[in-house]
């Protein structure tokens, strides 16, 4: 069997590698034997090419060296790159192009990699999409605190702004957030609309800023799938380019030919290697590790040319050590995320721009850029292990959001006002669960389940309360239209006096009813106000006339009074009393005067008094003359309130006096072994008559009053 036959196919671990140097080594250490002697018996002329060649190679090898420290800004420049919300995880999936959408976050636990494997996965994903880089730079903002309006225009300017492989993380947590905050929008309109009684078959709801956001993502969808289906075919001829080049360096080692020609192929080789593009992240480190295998055989092979082999390795450990120098610096770097993408270009210089170097380094040099691996990784773990107790802590302040909420949500409310209040600390209570941040992965969709029932409930009891109170709008409505049907009907009533108490009577009915619907609330109360101001315009219009009357009773009443109070009485009872009760007929036939003039009453009863203090005349005689002047301005007042007042004052006077009656003939109990005539007895008796003359009056003056009903 062949050399060629026996070199691994696929790719081998560090150790297995190493080994399998050693055995070919020592195997092919005759066969190799022919070759130093080719190289010996060369003419002068190919020496000199060979010294050409070598001197090219070194000056090509110098100008490597000027670049070392570009190489390595590179990698620091990948690492500046600003920070996102959350690095991707180096164990995310290839994504293809028929891949199916999936916004939930993994339940499952991730399994732990060692630190080399999770480099070499990350710089595999990266080694995929050359843009890869690029996804670091862009900012990852907080999606979950935006609205739905700030969400739509963040998307719409990632699609005009960025390359669209650049943005998969955004756009998927934009979306994720956009549809969960539509979907509670969405839920809230289904329920209104059951409530409302409608059909869950009929119910269909979207918004323009939905349909906006819809036509967006379908435009990145179209995008991301052009770019990938190119990408997939590019990575696949890429790959064929690749395991092309494997075979040729696998077969350097058995050709035939002038070994400055095999070498000359074989730094083309890895020119064409450098250029080849990317590959499937799933082949790179296969690939890489059989191509690195058979460039370190190719090398072995050159160990008889040792200083034409000893410029490349020299080189290369060169390169490698400032790598290892970079790499032990970043394990002091603060920030996690920018040492750990900084790494990943590290390890991808050291396998795509570096060869091997001299047996005797491999294995301390490999270690020593191992040992800093381990270092950036352990702390990378340390940094996302506070990330998960800052999310638990995130994670509690959700909870008690949530219990806040549900609180709130299980109480049972009765007021409009109450309502409105508890709407607004709701609203209040889910902008704080929106700012509260990240929780773990694996509870955040319980999480976000639980706050949405919550809110659900707290919106259920809402709506219920206002379907009862539109139920009760209705019956209010019913109310109110009967009113206004009743100010319509009476609003040019004639009869003043029984009408204006009535029209009082259903405006102040009108404010003891609720609310009604809004869409009728304005229509009624117009029509009520309409019917009301037309009925009391009538009366004000109509009262104007009346005040004129009365204006001109009171210039009357003036004269008369100053008559009275002037009049000379004779002193003689059957001459005076006709002229008294004269002035009180003819003071009772000039009317009413206005309600502001009728203080001249009181003057009229106390000139009336004066008089009749005059004559000697039976005290009830004299005071139903005067009560008969009060009876007619009560009944000229047309005032219900006044007269009830009076029926209210004369009912209490008399049972007043009637308890004081029976009060005194109690009294006179304590006085049954006293003579009749004894004074303090005769005192009872007198008081007793004068309050039995008192109650006479008083019930002749309520069937007076009586009889103005």
């Amino acid at each position: 069997m062949s050399e060629k036959e026996n070199l691994p196919e696929k790719a081998l671990p560090q150790n297995e590698e190493k080994n399998l140097d050693k055995k070919v080594e020592n195997e092919k250490t005759e066969e190799v034997q022919p070759a130093e002697h080719i190289v010996e018996e060369t003419s002068e002329d190919t020496s000199e090419k060979v010294s050409e060649k070598m001197t090219e190679e070194k000056s090509e090898e110098k100008q490597t060296d000027d670049t070392a420290a570009a190489l390595v800004d590179k990698a620091k420049a990948t690492g500046d790159r600003k920070e996102t919300t959350d690095s991707p995880s180096p164990e995310a999936a290839v994504e293809s192009v028929d891949e199916e959408e999936d916004n939930k976050p993994s339940q499952e636990p991730k399994t732990p990699k060692d630190a080399q494997s999770e480099v070499d996965d990350a710089v595999a994903e990266d080694s995929e999409d050359e843009s890869a880089g690029e996804r670091h730079g862009i900012e990852k903002k907080d999606y979950h605190a935006m609205s739905k309006e700030a969400l739509v225009d963040e998307l719409e300017k990632l699609l005009k702004k960025e390359k669209v492989q650049a943005i998969k993380e955004h756009v998927e947590e934009i979306r994720a957030e956009f549809n969960a905050k539509f979907d509670e929008e969405l839920e809230e309109k289904k329920e209104e609309f059951l409530h409302d009684g409608g059909n869950i078959i009929d119910f269909h709801y979207s918004t323009p800023l939905k349909k906006h956001f819809n036509s967006l993502y379908f435009d990145y969808k179209e995008k991301r799938n052009k770019y990938y289906q190119q990408l997939k075919q590019d990575l696949t001829q890429n790959l064929e380019k690749r395991q092309e080049i494997i075979e040729e360096l696998k077969g350097l080692i058995d050709v035939e030919e002038n070994i400055n020609t095999t070498y000359k192929h074989f730094k083309e080789l890895q020119e064409r290697w450098k250029t080849a593009g990317a590959i499937p992240r799933d082949k790179y480190n296969n690939v890489w590790n059989t191509y690195h295998h058979h460039v370190e055989n190719f090398y072995d092979f050159l160990h008889l040319n040792r200083e034409f082999r000893d410029l490349d390795f020299k080189h290369n450990l060169e390169q490698k050590l400032k790598i290892i120098s970079r790499a032990e610096e970043l394990t002091q770097e603060t920030d996690i995320n920018r040492a750990f993408r900084e790494l990943q270009m590290l390890h991808k210089m050291w396998k795509e721009d570096l060869g091997p170097v001299e047996k005797e380094f491999r294995e301390d040099i490999w270690q020593k850029f191992s040992d800093a691996t381990k270092k950036i990784h352990d702390k990378r773990q340390e940094y996302f292990e506070q990330l998960e107790k800052q999310y638990e802590k995130n994670l509690e302040k959700k909870e008690e959001i949530i219990g806040k909420i549900r609180e709130i949500a299980e109480t049972n409310y009765t007021s409009h006002k109450t309502w409105q209040q508890n709407i607004k600390e709701v609203e209040a209570l889910r902008e704080q669960f929106f700012h509260a941040g990240k929780v773990p992965r694996n509870v955040n969709d319980q999480t976000w389940k639980k706050f949405k029932e919550t809110v659900r409930t707290f919106n259920r009891n809402k709506n219920a309360f206002y379907k009862n109170q539109k139920k009760e709008q209705y019956h209010n409505l019913e109310k109110k239209l009967e009113l206004v049907q009743i100010a319509e009907d009476n609003k040019d009533s004639e009869d003043f006096k029984a009408t204006t108490p009535l029209m009082k009577k259903i405006q102040t009915d009108w404010k003891k009813i609720g609310h009604v619907p809004r869409k009728d609330s304005d229509k009624i109360w117009k029509r009520f106000k309409a019917a009301c101001n037309h009925y009391f315009d009538r009366l004000h219009a109509n009262r104007s006339e009346e005040n004129k009357e009365e204006t001109e009773a009171f210039e009357h009443k003036k004269e008369l009074l100053d008559k009275l109070k002037s009049i000379e009485l004779t002193g003689d009872r059957k001459e005076d009393l006709p002229t008294i009760k004269k002035f009180i007929e003819e003071w009772k036939n000039l009317g009413r005067v206005p309600h502001n003039k009728r203080y001249i009453e009181g003057k009229f009863n106390k000139a009336l008094d004066h008089a009749f203090d005059k004559l000697d005349m039976d005290k009830k005689q004299t005071e139903m003359l005067k009560y008969e002047n009060k009876v007619q301005a009560l009944e000229d007042s047309d005032d219900t309130r006044r007269i009830n007042n009076e029926h209210y004052f004369l009912t209490k006077k008399i049972e007043e006096t009637k308890a004081e009656i029976i009060q005194l003939e109690n009294n006179l109990q304590f006085f049954a072994h006293v003579d009749d005539n004894h004074p303090m007895v005769q005192e009872v008796h007198k008081n007793i008559d004068d309050h039995k003359e008192q109650l006479k009056i008083w019930k002749e003056k309520l069937e007076k009053v009586k009889g103005l009903y």
